[in-house]
């Protein structure tokens, strides 16, 4: 494996950015070239501290997710009726994902196309802000089958890496009515079931590509990733009640173009 500095460097980019709207799928492709990590081994590396950034949310979101065992007839979103919502939402972009997750690995994961994701979905964030606020939904006990199942379409987009799951879910819950912090708060928990799956299903399908003598270099990367989403997701929920997405929107753009100019080739 790569020195321990890597792991260090890549826990904190796959935290920092799996919950933000600039897709973490795309910062790690963008700082495996920079780094000279790249390969099947990296690649399940990633999804290893990808792992790490969703204990984070579980954790910070603890009482929500142990809330889906029993009913609370205070809160519409517990029990089987938030179980189904969370369902809902994972469904598209699960059979999506497996129809397509042999294409989308052999032709998308490259610099080239992460910065194209990175620019289409910025330009889609301007045009989801300057949408008339509907908020006719807020907070995640409001949140309806249609809306789940809605957002779970919006959620395909982010098969394409560099897009990122957080942008297209909530884009798509702000698009269908949903106030902006419920949308975001909905799209980290909403992101647990599916990434658990699809990170289970690649570790347990790669992890013969690791030995003992990487455990301490995978460890590092799970515990800098895990310290770096929690802090990521408080701070992003703080800013979301005093600002627009917009900021990320210029980031991703300006990112997209250093990637083309100097990686893209």
């Amino acid at each position: 494996m790569a020195e321990w500095y890597v792991a260090v460097i890549l826990g904190i980019v796959e935290g920092l950015t799996e919950f933000l709207p600039v897709s973490s799928t795309g910062h790690l492709i963008i700082a495996g070239h920079l780094l000279d990590f790249t390969g099947p081994k990296a690649e399940t590396f990633d999804i290893v501290i990808q792992l790490g950034a969703i204990l984070a949310v579980v954790q910070l979101y603890w009482s929500k997710f142990t809330g889906l065992l029993r009913h609370d007839p205070a809160h519409a979103f517990s029990g089987m009726r938030g179980i189904k919502l969370l369902i809902l939402t994972s469904i598209p972009a699960s059979l999506l994902g497996l129809a397509a997750h042999s294409a989308i690995k052999t032709y998308l994961f490259g610099p080239q196309t992460v910065a194209w994701a990175l620019g289409v979905g910025a330009i889609l964030i301007f045009l989801v802000e300057q949408l008339p606020k509907r908020n006719k939904v807020t907070g995640l006990d409001a949140i309806t089958p249609t809306l789940a199942l809605g957002i779970g379409f919006f959620q395909c987009l982010a098969l394409w890496p560099g897009f990122s799951r957080s942008a297209a879910t909530i884009m798509g819950g702000m698009i269908l009515g949903a106030e902006r912090k419920t949308a975001a708060e909905y799209s980290f928990i909403a992101a647990v079931p599916i990434m658990f799956a699809a990170t289970g299903y690649d570790f347990l399908k790669n992890m013969h590509l690791f030995s003992v003598d990487d455990l301490l270099f995978l460890s590092i990367g799970f515990g800098v990733s895990f310290v770096s989403a929690w802090l990521a997701v408080k701070s992003f929920i703080f800013l979301l009640g005093r600002m627009t997405l917009r900021p990320f929107a210029i980031y991703r753009l300006v990112l997209a173009g250093l990637v083309l100019l100097y990686l893209g080739s």
